[in-house]
């Protein structure tokens, strides 16, 4: 299973209220949590993802769908990759820091440049989408290439150079739509989805960057690589923050989520002198005291959010991390 994060869901909601649909109802017909909906840090199904937006495509009998959802769409989704897109001093910057680390954002999609496939030595490929032998969904491919047309007009202006549009399939919508949204010709059936655009667009400069800024984001997107010899108990302990109360904190699962074998998982952190029920005892003992003096969430409720089964058993495991009661550390705070 690959997956992406819930920010790409941003805008479903509302474009679906707005066409008369329940985005809810949906999200419960395919599986994913209802939070995903308004939360962005989610790891999801990148493919149950695909699924709810050609569902309610389908069952709106609105084949233009992901190009009306990527009119509410920006940057701010793709959570730390945006700062350092937002602070790169050029595009070429900006495609090169998209094309590496993208997979944070979604670990199935990727961003690459390519000749052009006409041969015009003027014009390069922005290809957009899964890899290679997976099919291109079409909601999420009309999504996320609309994604990355619109951010290109902000970052450098509404007419950038776009030359072409290319398709990997034939739309259920016109023709006409699609081209209304990107403003040139569209061509269908196409080896891959991609822009076709100038090839001088990558040196255009960007205003009102930081590069210390851009310096430090890259910083950071750099340590949220699967490295070999990097520590795993950060990637394990982030992962399970983010599958507290929507998913079963499982080995299984986390390992699926980071493309790993649970064995794997397994020895790595045994060479780290830790285990993985030890690092779900440690995020859950964090995740709840920050639930118990932050809020006045009722400790059903909070049991629930990270992932244990009854109000009791939360109770014995307060006991255990803090020697008192969930009600004690709520009205003293104890760390």
């Amino acid at each position: 299973m690959s997956v992406i994060r819930s920010a790409g869901l941003r805008g479903f909601r509302a474009t679906v209220a707005e066409l008369g649909g329940d985005a809810e109802e949906f999200a419960r017909t395919v599986g994913l949590p209802i939070a995903a909906l308004d939360a962005d840090d989610l790891l999801i199904s990148d493919e149950a993802v695909a699924t709810v937006l050609e569902l309610a495509a389908h069952r709106l009998a609105r084949p233009d769908l992901g190009l009306r959802i990527a009119y509410r769409q920006d940057l701010d989704m793709l959570g730390p990759l945006a700062l350092a897109i937002r602070n790169s001093p050029t595009l070429a910057d900006v495609l090169e820091c998209t094309s590496r680390y993208l997979f944070v954002h979604a670990r199935s999609l990727s961003l690459t440049l390519e000749p052009d496939p006409y041969g015009d030595r003027g014009v390069i490929g922005l290809r957009y989408g899964v890899p290679p032998g997976r099919v291109n969904p079409v909601q999420g491919t009309d999504l996320g290439l609309g994604f990355v047309h619109r951010a290109i007009q902000r970052l450098a202006g509404d007419r950038y150079g776009l030359r072409s549009v290319e398709l990997p399939y034939r739309p259920a919508a016109p023709l006409s739509a699609y081209e209304e949204f990107f403003g040139v010709p569209v061509r269908m059936n196409r080896p891959a989805a991609l822009l076709r655009v100038p090839s001088g667009l990558a040196d255009t400069p960007l205003s009102g960057g930081d590069r210390n800024l851009h310096r430090l984001a890259m910083a950071f997107l750099a340590e949220q690589t699967d490295e070999a010899g990097a520590s795993l108990v950060p990637q394990i302990a982030a992962t399970l923050r983010q599958l507290l109360g929507t998913t079963p904190p499982e080995i299984g699962v986390v390992a699926a989520l980071l493309a790993m074998h649970p064995r794997t998982v397994q020895r790595r952190l045994a060479a780290e002198g830790t285990t993985f029920a030890a690092i779900l005892d440690d995020v859950r003992r964090h995740e709840a005291r920050r639930y118990l003096v932050t809020t006045d969430m009722p400790m059903s409720q909070i049991a629930s959010l990270i992932g244990l089964s009854e109000q009791a058993t939360f109770t014995r495991s307060a006991r255990r991390w803090w020697d008192t009661t969930p009600t004690a550390v709520r009205r003293d705070g104890v760390r």
